[in-house]
């Protein structure tokens, strides 16, 4: 299995979701995490499973919340490229590529 490395910029969505989340109600954080580790778990397991956006591009939906990882599979390691809101800012991420 290759390893998971996130992108600086996909890292710093996980914890300001989490965080997000935390504040709503209380372990909400936590249980966000837990469906990015089971998503991050699948992406692992089956890389090529996750849709086909563009190119090497793929992304694979959280389950509970509106979120999506978008990844894309390198020789060595698999490289997150965002912890997207389904719902906002269509596309921002696309200077990461």
């Amino acid at each position: 299995m290759k390893p998971v490395v996130f992108l600086a910029p996909a890292e710093d969505e996980l914890v300001e979701a989490a965080h997000y989340y935390d504040s709503q109600a209380p372990g909400l954080g936590s249980d966000f995490l837990v469906e990015i580790q089971r998503t991050l778990g699948g992406i692992e397991a089956n890389p090529e499973a996750g849709t086909a956006l563009r190119g090497h591009l793929r992304r694979r939906l959280v389950r509970r919340f509106p979120y999506g990882i978008l990844y894309r599979i390198d020789p060595m390691e698999i490289i997150v490229l965002a912890v997207m809101h389904l719902r906002r800012q269509p596309g921002y991420w696309v200077d990461r590529l």
